[in-house]
């Protein structure tokens, strides 16, 4: 390839990625949607403390207007329910669970709340920031993304094309949740994706006006329904859903030494062996987006097993326990076509 080529090709991207051209998952019902049901078997736990919370204005713009009034913040514990608490504008609420999050495979936990459809990927949805913090409190943001044309102020019962949006809560309409995957923070420093304590929702404002304007990850301004100068300004916490936790009582270690799974990668049906120096109770196998494959119970003491690849290719994810803790393996399985 030439360079003159190249170039006409970088410039290409560029004015693709520019005209908001660039498309992350659609709404429910819609092919390549990644939202999860209330309902769903993976998830496993869902928020069962409030740390605190602090209530935004119903127009920020305007305060005398007073501050968001339906709910109360313990409407966003427990399974969704479809009463939820109102942040207002830039409102946030910090939750804790019953046991720490950590970075499985898939999504790692789920945010809900009461966006409703006009019809296809076009929805009235309230968005928020999702940040994270360990064991030593300090809370670390999602990288959110926001494609939405910022040339015209959506208004406070505009549509929002939720293909256009990436990592912000409230993508989705109610009773569909918004998974993020603890993956997207590996590369923030003396962060332990093993170890996750609490959650934070913070409301997006989502005006144009420099002033009161919400940014996304590339600093672009978030365009979302706004004003919303009424009771239930802001965004609506339903409820928050964990998928891959860890109970107290076990630790959890990634890519250990103990153990070692070969070859990797695999094809399709071919077996394969978990081979390590301590005795397994047993194993589980996950896709990327946290469905259970199968599941094995150990009666002996062994430690070399044989295990049969899944029999469809892509990435998997094998949860070993052994004496109370988890050992997590990633491998790959190729196609035979």
């Amino acid at each position: 390839m030439s360079r003159f080529t190249l170039c006409i090709l970088l410039i290409l991207l560029q004015l693709l990625s520019k005209s908001g051209l660039s498309q992350y998952a659609p709404q429910v019902g819609i092919i390549g949607t990644t939202a999860i049901h209330a309902d769903s078997s993976i998830i496993g736990l869902w928020a069962t403390d409030v740390v605190k919370y602090k209530l935004g204005y119903k127009d920020i713009s305007d305060t005398s207007l007073g501050l968001a009034l339906v709910g109360t913040p313990d409407f966003a514990i427990g399974k969704t329910d479809h009463t939820t608490f109102s942040l207002g504008d830039a409102g946030s609420i910090e939750l804790t669970f019953d046991h720490e999050i950590y970075n499985g495979p898939g999504p790692d936990f789920v945010v809900f709340e009461n966006g409703f459809s006009f019809g296809g990927d076009s929805t009235f949805l309230e968005l928020a920031f999702v940040e994270v913090a360990d064991t030593s409190g300090n809370f670390v943001r999602f990288p959110a993304n926001s494609l939405t044309d910022t040339n015209f102020q959506v208004g406070a019962f505009g549509s929002v094309n939720a293909s256009k949006i990436n990592n912000l809560a409230g993508k989705y309409i109610g009773n569909y949740g918004t998974p993020f995957d603890l993956e997207d923070l590996k590369n923030i420093p003396n962060l332990n994706l093993g170890h996750i304590q609490k959650i934070k929702i913070i409301d997006v404002v989502g005006s144009l006006q420099q002033d009161f304007a919400s940014k996304d990850a590339n600093g672009r301004k978030i365009n979302d329904p706004w004003p919303t100068p009424f009771a239930s300004g802001g965004f609506d916490l339903d409820a928050v859903g964990i998928i891959n936790y860890v109970l107290k009582t076990n630790t959890t270690q990634f890519n250990s030494t103990q153990f070692t799974v070969f070859p990797n990668p695999i094809n399709e049906n071919a077996e394969m062996r978990v081979q390590g120096n301590l005795p397994v109770s047993y194993y589980q196998i996950y896709d990327v987006l946290g469905n259970e494959i199968c599941r094995t119970d150990f009666i002996s003491a062994e430690t070399n097993y044989k295990i049969i690849a899944p029999h469809k290719a892509g990435i998997y994810f094998i949860h070993i326990v052994s004496a109370g803790a988890i050992y997590v393996q990633k491998f790959v399985v190729h196609s035979l076509n």
